[in-house]
């Protein structure tokens, strides 16, 4: 359960000047409040916090709470020195929210009222942005990370970026809970690849757990002929299983998938990352050449597996994942300059809840520079917006690329791997350098729906950079 921070922010001395001006602000809070309840979420509530008395209990109240995000309604003309406590003390990034009540506020009928403490206490109760520039001013001096919202109550954008925040919040969460587990090693001399384990865990709060091929043959060992006959069933129910495909390599697959199933399970894991190859007929390389079709099983119930042990972008997959956009493991394929586009797509695994009609289960005669043969998954993305996601680390950081486009209908490549067409803004000659130059790995992920305004908001909230090169 991810936890936010919500409190007002106005001034005591206004209450006995003018009637009903509290009982409004407060009004408008628990509609914000109520608003923002949803599952996943538990909104810690310091109400209205109007002198520094009021700051201490919301300090208190947020620490002991553990909140990971500070929602700051400004109802009225507050103080920034009854802010200030709070954002020192909790150490937590927050959002403004600069809301008036209403869209406009009526003029001719404000003007009517007459009496001046009347008008008055109107206006105070419509003068949130009043109060902005010298939060912003405190704020700023004191180093606190903010954003701020600005429109009206029952405006939808307001609500459709306050959505995106609780949402960043909730992925944020799921990446400190996430364990990940590494089996094998990288894919020799592939060295974009590579990563700093440390720095990872830093960024993202990961736990990885370094699983030995041995623990994975050990299970596959002791898996029953009823086990693999329910995940031959489960399989003819996700897949498209080819009539080329033997009742040999079925089974094979299906009793990899079957260990992988009790591993994640026995570790916990969330996430996995994973290569190896093993010495020609060994029972490693058996192993390993029977594990898309249950790598693709995990991807698909928000367990990310990405192959060639890239675990940056096992991370990429499970933000994605956790969005609800899917994340499938891709590379860059194939180019067509006459209609302008790009290929996406990999050996698997695949996220099969993002596929565009069947998802098929066929089988190669070879791996391309993989030892062995097997199983794959042939599938293309639905077509309509998406978004590709790479974590890049250089030198001395790691951050978030994203690129928004579309996947377009037309031909693809039938190679038994994943691949759809995808068009992004502008030419993909300028596409294809502008984001090879910021330095990713050869590999991404790629989900439906334009996601960046959700992963700015993530990168946000684990103070890290995010570039969106479609902009």
């Amino acid at each position: 359960m991810s936890k936010v921070g919500l409190f007002s922010v106005g001034l005591d001395t206004y209450w006995e000047q003018f009637d009903s001006l509290l009982d409004n602000l407060n009004g408008y809070h628990r509609e914000i409040r109520k608003k923002m309840e949803q599952p996943g979420v538990e909104v810690i509530d310091a109400g209205m916090v109007d002198n520094r008395d009021k700051a201490a209990a919301a300090i208190d109240l947020f620490n002991r709470n553990q909140v990971e995000l500070i929602f700051l309604f400004v109802s009225t003309y507050a103080l920034s020195s009854t802010i200030l406590p709070i954002a020192l003390q909790v150490k937590r990034p927050f959002v403004i929210l600069n809301l008036q009540p209403v869209e406009s506020i009526g003029y001719d009928e404000f003007n009517a009222l007459g009496d001046y403490a009347k008008k008055t206490g109107l206006w105070l109760e419509h003068c949130q942005a009043c109060a902005i520039p010298e939060i912003s001013c405190v704020l700023n001096k004191a180093a606190v990370r903010y954003e701020i919202i600005t429109g009206f109550l029952q405006e939808k954008s307001v609500w459709d970026e306050i959505e995106s925040w609780l949402n960043a919040v909730k992925v944020v969460k799921a990446l400190q809970g996430n364990n990940m587990g590494i089996i094998g090693h990288y894919y020799g001399g592939m060295l974009d690849v590579y990563t700093d384990l440390t720095r990872q865990s830093t960024t993202f709060g990961t736990h990885f757990d370094i699983i030995e091929m041995c623990e994975l043959k050990r299970i596959r060992d002791l898996v029953s002929a009823q086990e693999i006959k329910q995940k031959v069933d489960e399989f003819n129910h996700l897949f498209d299983v080819d009539t080329s495909c033997s009742q040999t390599e079925i089974e094979r697959a299906a009793t990899t998938s079957v260990a992988l199933d009790h591993l994640v399970e026995a570790h916990h894991l969330k996430s996995l990352a994973y290569y190896y190859e093993g010495q020609p007929g060994n029972d490693y390389e058996n192993i390993v050449t029977s594990l898309i079709a249950g790598n693709t099983l995990l991807t698909g119930k928000n367990i990310p597996v990405a192959g060639e042990y890239e675990i940056k972008n096992a991370h990429a997959m499970k933000i994605l994942s956790e969005l609800g956009a899917g994340g499938s493991f891709s590379e860059f394929y194939l180019m067509d300059f006459k209609e302008n586009i790009i290929f996406l797509g990999h050996d698997g695994p695949a996220h099969f809840h993002i596929a565009d009609g069947p998802v098929r289960l066929v089988p190669l005669p070879v791996y391309h520079g993989k030892p062995g043969k097997g199983l794959s998954i042939q599938m293309s993305v639905k077509k309509g917006p998406v978004t590709i996601l790479s974590v890049v680390e250089n030198n001395n950081e790691l951050f978030l690329l994203v690129a928004e486009g579309e996947s377009v209908p037309g031909p693809v490549l039938q190679i038994g791997n994943t691949n759809s067409r995808y068009r992004f803004p502008g030419d993909i000659r300028e596409f294809i350098n502008r984001w090879s130059k910021q330095g990713p790995s050869h590999h991404c992920a790629i989900g439906t729906g334009h996601l960046s305004r959700s992963i700015e908001k993530i990168a946000f909230l684990l103070n890290i950079r995010m570039i969106n090169i479609s902009e």
